[in-house]
Formats: structure tokens, sequence, C-alpha cells
């Protein structure tokens, strides 16, 4: 699988993986915003923006590979790897499958515990109707926090774009890995690298609960709140997601 990706900068490589059910789009921010200090790669996961599906069974650790057979296309032996939502699940399953390969781990509004019975079986339910001609745009609401649905127009009609956009069969696929990922906090405490753990302080998904354990895990994570932010935090407030990223790169 060769994922199809976007880039923008030069310096030390920092791989972005989005979140569901979005694509490399939703990172220009970060693309425009962090260029001038490293490298920005953001990979559309398999099925979503310009890459296939292929007929992998749904996986984290599907997805954990086809970062690591980019990064070989690219000839990158280690990279800042980072995540959002569900590219932060990938980020984990990444960080299991290949430790060696990273130099730092970026987790945003993202948690390390697997779905219950009930959520796994709500992400089935969800799957079905997708590929039945049913959509999420029911579920854009919950993505974004109180602030963006009161005062941000524009990023919650890209919002909704993005998830309109987005592909049934990748969409399927992308829940039914996630329904059956593992729980991630022993890979977190083996983690002998830094870690940012960032949370948007309205993600009402993904709460400041959640990324306080993953902070608690891990050796070696500084946690960073952002205001008037919830599940999307880069999409929604991009300039204090970036800065806390390019304050994490300089430490390095």
């Amino acid at each position: 699988m060769r994922l199809s990706f976007r880039e923008a900068g030069q310096g030390i490589p920092l791989v972005l993986l989005h979140a569901f059910p979005f694509s490399s789009a939703m990172w220009l921010g970060q693309r425009e915003g962090l260029a001038s200090r490293c490298r920005v790669i953001t990979p559309d996961m398999r099925g979503f923006g310009g890459s296939q599906l292929g007929d992998d069974d749904p996986s984290m650790d599907v997805m954990a590979d086809d970062v690591a057979e980019l990064l070989d296309g690219e000839g990158i032996e280690r990279a800042v790897i980072g995540g959002q939502s569900m590219g932060g699940y990938v980020t984990m399953a990444f960080c299991r499958r290949h430790p060696d390969r990273v130099q730092a781990v970026i987790l945003a509004d993202t948690k390390a515990a697997p779905d219950t019975l009930e959520a796994a079986a709500n992400r089935e339910r969800a799957a079905q109707r997708v590929l039945s001609g049913g959509d999420l745009t029911d579920t854009v609401p919950n993505l974004v926090g109180p602030t963006t649905l009161a005062d941000r127009a524009m990023v919650l009609g890209r919002v909704r774009g993005l998830v309109q956009s987005a592909p049934p069969a990748a969409v399927a696929w992308a829940l039914r890995a996630m329904a059956t990922r593992p729980d991630s906090f022993d890979t977190l405490r083996a983690l002998k690298i830094p870690a940012l753990i960032l949370v948007g302080e309205e993600d009402e998904l993904t709460p400041l609960t959640d990324a306080k354990a993953m902070t608690e895990a891990t050796p070696d994570a500084h946690l960073e709140v952002l205001p008037n932010a919830g599940h999307l935090s880069a999409i929604e407030t991009p300039e204090s997601f970036n800065k806390a990223v390019a304050s994490f790169l300089t430490k390095l």
C-alpha cells in the first residue's frame, strides 16, 4: 500500500495522521503553520483522500504499517509521529510495531483505552448505515466544541464538507478497525521518547480525563490543554495547536 500524502517544509520529519473520517486535507493549517520549522508530512490513510482502500482486514496495525511503508518510500528512518483522534490510535499502533522509527510522539484528542462492547457495537451499526447509503453528518456537532458551534461558521462548514466527502467503504473499514483496536496503555508505558499530549478544553468525545490518563502512563509526557477547542483542535484552533507542537519540536 502506497499512501497518498501532502507535505510542506524541510527539516525534522513530522508525520501527522488525520482524524476519522477525514483526509490529509484537515492538516492544511499545520502544513502552512509549521512548514518553517519542520517537514510536515500528512498522509491520506487507506481509503481516504487519494489513497486506495486495498483488501486487508480492518486493523490499526495495518494502518500503522502503511505509514512505515510511506517512510520507507521517502527514505526516512525516524520521524516525529503524531495523530488526532483515529490518527492517535494509529500513532500508538505505530509505536507498538515500529518503536525504533519514532523520534517523538504527539497524541491529540485521542485515548489509549479500547472500545467498550457498546461503543464497538455502535461503530458496527454506523458502518452498516453508511454502506446502506446513510451518512455521518449528524455526528458533526459532536466533533467540535461549543465555541466553534457558536462562533466559527466557516470551520463548521469545512468540517461538515470533509465528513460528507468521506468514501463509504473507507468509513466502514475505519470504523471496524477502531472497534477492534487493543488497549494501548502498555504501549505508552514502554515509550522511551518524549510525548506531547494535546486535548481541546471542550472535547467531549475524548475529554481531559483521557488525556490525563495517557500523560500519567507515559514516562516523558507533557500535557497541554487547548482553550476554546473541541475534539478537532487542529482544525478549530490551529494557531494554538501549532504553537504547542512548535514548542515541543524545539525541545527535541
